[in-house]
């Protein structure tokens, strides 16, 4: 059994991992979950997360560790490979209420994005705009895992 906590979003859909459709399970090991961001307007905004809880890097195992930098290197190329992403970003903070379970946003920057929209400004697409829907979510996730595998 994973540690849980029940007041964190990441570990309530943990807690159903056998049953999670494809947008909340790209890819996974051991250690880590691979999900589409719910409530992005852009495709192919990822999330990876700990199987278990844990609120702090710091407190990741060593087997955790060491698979982190492998899972964003593949991420990213699986991005570029479905998007045509010219980078992706990379993001960790797991602040706000509910969300403290440690997460990494793999973001997708596109070549032809807007410069009031790049580095922090990403964030635009969490907070603006209509989110991308299930089936939407769910179609990026299956290209993902075809790249992925």
């Amino acid at each position: 059994m994973r540690p849980v906590a029940a007041d964190c979003h990441a570990c309530r859909l943990n807690d159903q991992f056998e049953s999670l459709p494809p947008r909340e399970h790209i890819a996974a090991d051991d250690s880590w979950r691979v999900a589409h961001a719910f409530n992005s307007s852009l495709p192919g905004w990822l999330v990876l997360l700990p199987r278990r809880h844990v609120t702090s890097i710091a407190d990741l195992t060593p087997a955790e560790a060491a698979t982190l930098g492998t899972w964003q290197v593949r991420l990213s190329q699986a991005l570029r490979t479905v998007t045509g992403c010219a980078k992706t970003y990379v993001i960790q903070l797991a602040e706000k209420e509910g969300f403290a379970h440690v997460h990494f946003h793999i973001v997708p920057r596109a070549a032809d994005l807007r410069a009031e929209h790049r580095g922090p400004a990403i964030f635009h697409y969490l907070t603006d705009g209509d989110p991308l829907t299930e089936p939407q979510r769910d179609e990026v996730a299956l290209s993902l895992r075809a790249a992925l595998a």
